[in-house]
Formats: C-alpha cells, structure tokens, sequence
C-alpha cells in the first residue's frame, strides 16, 4: 500500500512538473458545440475570426481553478471590449453541475460558462486535469496551452492575449 502511494505520488510529481506539452501548438481549433448556462448552444467556429479566445476548463471542486477564474475575470472584464473572447468549460459531472450555475453567479462572472458534463470537448482538448487552458488565435489555431495554476500564470496568459490582439 506504502509502495502504490509513492508510486502514485512520484507519477504525480513528475507529471506537474514536467515542462508543458506544446504538441497542440500551431494545430487547428477543434469544433464544438456546448450548451450555456441558460440553455443556449455556442458553436466554438462561431466565436472565431475577431481576436482570440480562451477556452479554459474547470470545475466547481477544484480549488485551484477558483483563484485562477478570479485573475481571468479580471482579464476577460478589461480585454473582451477590444475582441477577446473567453469560455469558461466546466467540466462538472452530472451529480455536480447543479453547483455550476450558482457558483458562478455567487462570484460575479461576466464571462460565458459552458457545461461540457460528459467531458467530451475535454478530451479532444487532451484536458487531462482543470485547471487547463486553451488560447486559440482569430484564424482559429491553438496558441497555447497551460495545465495547472500558480499566482503569476495569468501575467504570462494576458501578454500573450496582447500579443495576439495586436
């Protein structure tokens, strides 16, 4: 038992801190569609061609996906009026996405959720954990991507979102 922990917890490790994958950097956007907090479906190749978007995958049970949705608010509120698009993806399982909605509320996020409760636009992501990150350019190819949070990601997030308005 002792051995399975250390295992887990080796695997674990590494796989944090290993440099971040870039193999679906320069690859074309994967479509889909999801529904919105209200029902409504977004078409991901609807939201292109206009600045960038930030797709970022999440989940009511994770705390490290609370403090980075805070710092990505304060991005989408100061950014989205010149182009830049977000869609936070929550990843909540059908026995956890009614927490979804007033979560969201509770904290004031102006940017649109979308409910992926089967985690299939995860997948085709490679959204292997939350808090993952996804930022696609206006001719709808992958930019960047970001597994995991720590204070200062956001800094690194919104120079590349400038960059990219440019």
């Amino acid at each position: 038992m002792k051995l399975t922990f250390t295992c887990l917890f080796l695997i674990f490790f590494i796989s944090v801190t290993l440099p971040q994958n870039d193999e679906m950097k320069g690859k074309k956007s994967i479509n889909f569609i999801l529904e919105d907090m209200d029902g409504n479906k977004v078409e991901l190749k609807n939201e292109l061609g206009k600045g960038p978007v930030l797709l970022s995958f999440w989940a009511t049970w994770c705390k490290p996906c609370a403090e980075e949705m805070v710092q990505l608010n304060k991005i989408y509120n100061e950014l989205h009026p010149d182009g830049f698009k977000m869609f936070a993806i929550a990843i909540d399982n059908e026995k956890s996405v009614s927490r979804v909605i007033p979560y969201v509320k509770s904290r004031g996020y102006k940017f649109p959720v979308l409910l992926d409760t089967n985690s299939e636009v995860a997948r085709k992501y490679y959204a292997h954990a939350v808090p993952f990150s996804v930022l696609i350019d206006k001719e709808g190819k992958i930019n960047y991507t970001h597994m995991g949070y720590v204070p200062g990601d956001e800094i690194k997030l919104k120079k590349l979102i400038l960059d990219m308005m440019k």
